[in-house]
Formats: C-alpha cells, structure tokens, sequence
C-alpha cells in the first residue's frame, strides 16, 4: 500500500503569506454598497432646504467623494445653485440625516463576510482605512456587525491624517500589529489607491466601487472582480514582495 503523500501536511511558502499578511479595507464601495442610503439623505437634505431632489443615479457620482460632493452632483443634474454657506449648511443636514439611517439600505458585498472569516482563520490580519469620521464608522461597523473582524479601525479623523496620505494606512498597520512590508490596500477609490502606493503597498482596486474613475485606471496592482479572487491576489502580490526582500 502507498503511504499517503506528506506533501498536503507541509505549510506552504504562500501559506505563510497570508499568516504574515495584513489587509487593509476601505470601507465605502468596498466592502460594504452604503449609496442608497447616503443618497436617501443627500435628497432629504435638499428638499428640507428647498432644493430639487436629484435621481440616484446623479448623485451616485458623488458618493465616495464626501457630502459635498454627493450634493454638487445633485445640484448639477437639476441645474440648481447653493453658495458655499448653503452648501455647508447641506452637507451638515446630510451627515446628521444618514447618521439617524446609516443601515437601512446598506449591506455588505456579495462573498466579503465568507473571506474575510477564512483569511482571519488562516491567520491575516484585518484593518478598516476609511475617510468616514470616526463616529460614523463606529455606528455602521456595529450596525453591520462586523466591528470584530478587524485589529485596528481608523477614521477620517481618528489621526491628525487621512487618505490619500499614506500615514493613514502605516499607523493603522502598525495599531493592528502588522508589518508594512507585509500589507495590502484594497480600496475603489483614488485615494486608497494614492496611499498605498505613498506607503509603498500593494494595492487591490475593486470593480464594483463607486470611483468616477474605472478600476483599471486607477493604478492598482490588480483588479478584484470578487471577494472569492482576494486570497489568491492576495499570495501572488505578496509572493512578489518576499521574492524581492
């Protein structure tokens, strides 16, 4: 009788990858689609001021750029003007707004919860980067309830940085005990994309984010067509950082 292969009993190098990884999460239109309820508030917030309500569609553009600019998208598509005051004044009412509804419409991406349980059991550390306040991350990260998924969470506003500033993505790495060296950034936007490469990080652009700009075009070392691709990039990008060091 053959004596069973002790091949599958070895830890693999790309094994140890993921045991030494720590990965990074932008949090809009990356982990979890939190637009509908964002533009429920931007329309909210204009009707209570007078302003025309914009279509969904208008003010997804804005989404992932901050209340502002979810609000001059929204005054663009109905050929409306806000001074700066006013324009302020909105962006307050649409934060307060969506903090009172932070939830209702918005949900995790598909295959997101599965993989991050697998890579955390593999040993991969997990962190959220995200230009959100503090607060409001807290709330939506307990409301979804996957605030204990990560090591170390950091906000807008949680250091005196934020994206595209690398510093934002170093000291949250090094807060959740992980090496830099080791780290990857997987964000849908510019700025994730900018502070990754700031921090000198591999860099994953989701497809199905909220940037004006395609995937493919923002910068990043590969494109995540799904969560259940992100292991495999995930060794293969940092494949090439030890074959490197």
């Amino acid at each position: 009788m053959a004596l069973p292969s002790r091949r599958h009993a070895a830890v693999s190098p790309r094994g140890n990858l993921i045991r030494n990884a720590t990965l990074v999460f932008d949090l809009d239109g990356t982990i979890a689609d939190t637009a509908g309820d964002l533009i429920e508030a931007a329309n909210v917030a204009l009707a209570a001021q007078g302003f025309s309500t914009a279509s969904p569609a208008a003010i997804r553009h804005g989404v992932g750029y901050g209340a502002k600019a979810m609000l001059r998208a929204a005054l663009d598509e109905t050929r409306e003007a806000a001074d700066e005051a006013e324009l302020n004044h909105l962006a307050q009412q649409l934060v307060a707004l969506y903090e009172q509804r932070i939830a209702v419409q918005t949900t995790l991406f598909p295959g997101f919860l599965d993989v991050a349980h697998s890579l955390r059991g593999r040993g991969a550390k997990l962190a959220l980067c995200t230009n959100k306040t503090e607060r409001l991350m807290t709330r939506l990260l307990s409301e979804l309830g996957i605030a204990e998924l990560f090591e170390a969470a950091a906000g807008r506003d949680t250091f005196p940085f934020h994206k595209p500033d690398p510093r934002h993505i170093t000291q949250l790495v090094a807060q959740a005990g992980g090496r830099v060296p080791f780290a990857v950034m997987i964000g849908d936007s510019e700025a994730d994309i900018a502070a990754a490469r700031g921090a000198g990080i591999a860099a994953i652009a989701v497809r199905f984010g909220y940037a004006a700009v395609p995937a493919d075009a923002l910068g990043a070392d590969a494109v995540l067509e799904s969560f259940a691709e992100l292991p495999d990039l995930v060794e293969r990008l940092l494949g090439r950082v030890s074959s490197e060091t």
